[in-house]
């Protein structure tokens, strides 16, 4: 958590336009004080919370990182409220190349970041992974979790918004499908580095994300917070780290009950440096 507030304080101070003496005259600090918000050395007192947020113009709960970032987060809130899963049942092919590049050969902590109704993460509960996985919608969160215990498994579930959560503890996988373009470009940098700190030294991360191409026409679906990504652009985040498995692809889609096509990068990388 301090961690989180840490970052959240400095980049909607920024956002704004605020210096650190700006927010602490607003709030009748000291801005050594934000400073050390900032770096992570103290944290706000809790009686101070709501004046903090009020003067970066969001919730505590956006502050804390566990807002959305609109009432009706997800586009796909109204979907998932209904009985019938949205997305169905069965696992996206990503599950299947993850499972066969990292199987759970002993106890593997996979994170789903975006989960959605759950499918995925489920079916890596069901085949042995100790499994987290969170979302924004709490419609989508409470289907994962009736979905979970009809396959008599447990997955860890919480909500949180992409923007603004960032990981604290490490996972062995970080795995995500068809969310990751979710994330405004301004913060890919930052969330990336995140994501990658937070992956145990041979873990991986496998990642699924769409692509913008001139042939493609846009989806039938307008939703409003959706920036593709450039083609192998999700790749150069990972030069570093050891590339098991990347492509890119066009596949048929009827999410919106109109066919239409994507293009998507898949990419499983593992935390393994060559030559170190």
């Amino acid at each position: 958590m301090r961690e989180i507030l840490a970052g959240n304080i400095s980049r909607y101070r920024k956002d704004l336009g605020f210096t650190q003496e700006t927010l602490a005259e607003q709030l009748g600090i000291t801005f050594q004080a934000v400073s050390k918000w900032e770096t992570g050395q103290t944290l706000p007192d809790t009686m101070l919370l709501p004046a903090l947020a009020r003067a970066l113009r969001v919730s505590v709960d956006k502050l804390l990182g566990y807002d959305a970032f609109s009432e009706n987060a997800s586009y796909y809130e109204d979907d998932y409220r209904k009985e019938k899963y949205f997305w169905g049942v069965e696992p996206n092919t990503t599950c299947l190349k993850t499972l066969e590049l990292m199987p759970p050969s002993r106890p593997l902590k996979l994170l789903d970041i975006g989960c959605g109704e759950g499918k995925d993460a489920v079916f890596f509960a069901r085949c042995g992974y100790d499994v987290s996985a969170f979302d924004i919608s709490e419609a989508g969160l409470e289907k994962a979790k009736r979905l979970a215990d009809k396959a008599r498994v447990h997955v860890r579930t919480f909500r949180a918004d992409l923007w603004d959560y960032r990981l604290e503890e490490n996972y062995d996988i970080l795995y995500s499908s068809g969310v990751l373009h979710y994330i405004k470009p301004e913060l890919r940098d930052e969330i990336m580095a995140n994501y990658k700190s937070h992956v145990n030294e041979g873990g991986c991360v496998s990642f699924h994300v769409f692509v913008e191409k001139p042939f493609i026409a846009p989806a039938p679906e307008k939703e409003k917070y959706v920036r593709y990504w450039k083609s192998g652009e999700l790749f150069t985040y990972f030069h570093d780290w050891t590339i098991e498995h990347c492509t890119e692809y066009v596949f048929n889609c009827m999410s919106s009950g109109r066919p239409h096509r994507h293009a998507a990068n898949r990419l499983f990388a593992r935390n393994v440096r060559e030559g170190v």
